[in-house]
């Protein structure tokens, strides 16, 4: 009797995405702990880490991105000072930052479900699609974790603490466009990791 069962294809992490995930860990903590400026005066300071974060989910896909910011995380808040302004531990979650770092890994998988989408269907509008994607979750995602944060840490209203994270805005959304343009500058390159990832 012939055996027409169709193959399971495992879903398991191979040492390959293990690299990968561990590389834009690394690459979110530099630009979290490169030079910041802080100009809000309520201790969230402006960072490259918004474009480490887009570029995770926009060239490794939703669960690889997802996993690499989790581990950049997970790394930061078991004391290695990789944090913003080079802070670490526990005590950053309950900081002025805390909804942002909530918000960081969210916005990765769903930046990485649209990249891998287009990235499949669409070559040519890559950059433009996930720019677009990357500015809804700046303002759709971060940006209310991280008022939802100040408000709670500051002590003020959802609408003094959404005028502290605007200033934020315009500058993750160039964030964005440049992760978009450097992810696909990555993809052109090596196409295999198209081909090779998953939602």
């Amino acid at each position: 009797m012939t055996n027409t069962t169709t193959p399971v294809r495992k879903q398991g992490i191979s040492t390959t995405d293990l690299a990968l995930i561990a590389t834009f860990a690394a690459l979110i903590a530099v630009c979290a702990i490169l030079p910041s400026l802080s100009v809000t005066g309520v201790g969230v300071p402006f960072t490259l880490q918004m474009f480490g974060i887009f570029l995770a989910g926009s060239a490794l896909g939703a669960r690889r991105g997802f996993l690499a910011v989790l581990l950049y995380l997970a790394v930061g808040t078991a004391g290695v000072p990789i944090f913003a302004a080079g802070q670490a531990g526990p005590s950053v979650w309950v900081g002025a930052t805390g909804g942002y770092l909530v918000a960081f890994p969210i916005a990765a998988f769903i930046v990485g479900l649209v990249a891998t989408r287009v990235a499949r269907t669409n070559p040519a509008a890559f950059t433009v699609v996930v720019s677009t994607a990357a500015a809804i979750v700046t303002v759709a995602v971060v940006g209310t974790l991280g008022t939802l944060g100040m408000a709670i840490k500051l002590d003020v209203g959802l609408g003094v603490a959404w005028g502290y994270a605007t200033p934020f805005f315009i500058a993750d959304i160039i964030k964005g466009v440049l992760a978009a343009v450097v992810a696909a500058a990555v993809l052109r390159a090596f196409p295999q990791l198209v081909a090779k990832r998953r939602a």
